[in-house]
């Protein structure tokens, strides 16, 4: 017996002891980190202050580029340099602060040249790259030079490799350039076979997002109204190409069977078709670049290459405040009630920010920039009163609209005194939806039943209950009122009849140059634009931005970047098991999932465009 307790005994001391190991090591391995943290930004900080050698500005965009980044790119820098990249695909980084560090090496004397290195350049919404592209063509504008270099190019990396003096492209690569394409997955049949019972309610003919649960494929009008869309997008993206190429459309895409004819007659050379059509302006060895950029900008001994400085360790110094504030917020993502989360337009969050910003003596005007393809209906009403309230305080309000602003994106800009709209703004999308799924079918098949009592057919609403008929009809009911709502904002802001609004809603999407033919915005231009119409409204002669945005905590960066390290990772250790069609199906599956997963409209209506921000 007394043998027995000593090994219970022993058991726990050391179990005990194994514990207090762990629990040593951890805090130890953090407080190591932690340090290292420190160092690593005492380092950041140090060579951030220091004026870059001089050279060229190495424009190395690593993953895509949006409004609003997750993760601020001066703690993302951190963190890649001390905790790993956590993807470089999935690296978010800041449009306005590409363009502030092109725009200050234009009159930074130690800055001779840009090179663009797009290679780990993942896209970005064509509004966005156009933007880019205003920057570098200033900075050429200045007389100095711009290159482009890359083994292959992708068209969102061809896009801007194209506003370069010179592009170089490897002997064996190309410039890939194919077209644009949207493709959604249809869930009917699946939901048939499952038993599900989909109620759907919507108004709006081209109201495409609810088409997943009650088809097997796109319905003609929604085939109609993207192929319109889609078809400006591509011409507007090889106009662009055309023109800063100084060769025609033909040239730059020819059809994929005149792409096919020209291939055949070189014998499928990729290589020598891009410079043929003047695509790009040499083939040339990565030795032969390297030559060739260090002879341009000179030797470098710390980078064994070519002297640059990297736009991630260029440091952009901040002009001091002059004149009136104009607000700058931010409405990046679907719209979500409640608050911000990383990659979502909060309701609550931003309506905040908008309050704050009305309320500030300082703040002179507000531009609300909109790249939203919308969300739930209460959620963009909370933001689009506290807009009004703004307005109606004497504050101009300018709405900026980036890459998307449709359904919801557009309900939100509706108070506003001006819009802005890219030509490649995709906008509009004015109509409501309402999906409830229920699951009574599916219980039924396998035996498992739902029964109850309620006061009225109203309280009895279940999952795995039939919806009842009243249900549905007070769904239908409070959309058709909630699509009036709209228009009527619509055409009060617009100047319009309703009856003239339903005419170009219905759902319907537009890019922005026909968005302005219908006039749902007022001008084609780019935030610049937009921000000189708020200091106009203003009557500022002088001005300054203020971006009102919560820049994350230094433990969020931590976090964000392991979590994001274990996204990259995990996805990959998977795809390796599959067959490469079922790995992209089933990243499909789970990125239309996210967007239907967080809708949280306590209605259940939603103005949201589904294929906004899928092409491809």
């Amino acid at each position: 017996m007394r043998t027995i307790g000593r090994i219970i005994a022993g058991f726990f001391k050391w179990t005990w002891r194994l514990l207090n190991f762990i629990r040593e090591f951890i805090l130890n391995m953090f407080l190591i980190l932690l340090v290292l943290v420190g160092v690593g930004i005492w380092l950041q900080v140090s060579s951030s202050s220091a004026e870059p050698s001089r050279g060229a500005l190495l424009l190395d965009i690593t993953g895509v580029v949006v409004d609003k980044p997750s993760v601020s790119n001066k703690l993302g820098v951190i963190g890649r340099q001390l905790l790993g990249a956590s993807s470089d695909r999935l690296q978010e980084n800041s449009l306005f602060d590409i363009v502030d560090v092109i725009r200050q090496a234009k009159n930074d004397r130690n800055i001779t040249g840009i090179v663009l290195d797009l290679k780990e350049f993942a896209g970005a919404d064509q509004p966005s790259m156009q933007y880019i592209g205003k920057a570098l063509r200033e900075f050429r504008d200045s007389g100095k030079p711009i290159y482009a270099t890359g083994d292959s190019y992708s068209q969102g990396q061809y896009y801007l490799a194209s506003f370069a003096n010179k592009i170089w492209l490897s002997p064996q690569g190309m410039v890939d350039l194919h077209g644009f394409a949207t493709n959604s997955l249809y869930y009917k049949s699946l939901l048939d076979t499952l038993k599900v019972s989909t109620h759907i309610f919507r108004v709006g003919t081209y109201k495409s997002a609810v088409e997943p649960y009650i088809r097997d494929d796109m319905s003609p009008a929604a085939r109609e109204a993207d192929s319109r869309w889609i078809g400006e997008l591509w011409q507007n993206y090889i106009g662009t190409i055309a023109a800063n190429r100084q060769i025609t459309a033909q040239q730059v895409f020819p059809g994929a069977q005149g792409l096919l004819d020209n291939l055949s007659k070189l014998g499928g050379d990729t290589g020598k078709y891009a410079l043929e059509n003047k695509l790009v302006d040499e083939l040339a060895s990565s030795a032969t670049v390297d030559k060739a950029l260090i002879k341009q900008f000179g030797w470098s001994k710390e980078n064994k290459d070519f002297s640059y400085t990297s736009m991630y360790d260029y440091q952009v110094k901040k002009a001091p405040d002059q004149g009136g504030s104009i607000a700058v917020i931010f409405a990046n993502g679907a719209i979500m009630d409640g608050e911000e989360t990383p990659g979502q337009v909060g309701g609550d969050t931003t309506a905040m920010q908008i309050r704050e910003a009305r309320l500030d003596p300082k703040v002179k005007a507000i531009v609300l920039r909109v790249n939203s393809p919308g969300g739930s209906v209460s959620a963009s009403e909370v933001i689009r009163e506290e807009l009004a309230a703004a307005r109606e305080a004497g504050k101009p309000v300018v709405v900026s609209m980036g890459g998307m602003a449709a359904s919801g994106g557009y309900w939100i800009s509706t108070p506003a005194n001006y819009i802005v709209a890219s030509p490649s703004t995709l906008t509009g999308s004015i109509g409501i939806f309402g999906v409830i799924n229920t699951v009574e079918n599916s219980l039924d098949s396998i035996g498992v039943h739902t029964d109850g009592v309620s006061t009225s057919p109203l309280a009895d609403v279940a999952v795995t209950k039939a919806l009842p008929p009243e249900v549905g009809q007070m769904m239908q009911l409070t959309i058709e009122n909630g699509y009036k709502r709209f228009i009527g904002l619509v055409a009060a802001s617009r100047q319009k009849t309703p009856e003239q609004i339903d005419q170009i809603a219905q759902g319907h999407v537009w890019t922005g140059q026909d968005a302005k033919a219908n006039g749902l915005v007022d001008s084609l231009g780019d935030f610049d634009d937009a921000v000189a119409k708020a200091a106009e409204l203003a009557k500022l002669k002088s001005w300054h931005l203020d971006f009102w945005q919560d820049d994350p905590s230094f433990v969020d960066m931590v976090f964000n970047s392991m979590s994001g390290s274990v996204r990259a990772m995990l996805p990959e250790a998977i795809q390796a098991y599959l067959p490469a069609p079922l790995a992209d199906a089933a990243l499909a599956v789970k990125a239309q999932n996210d967007k239907f997963g967080t809708m949280n409209d306590p209605q259940n209506r939603y103005a949201f465009c589904l294929t906004c921000g899928d092409v491809k």
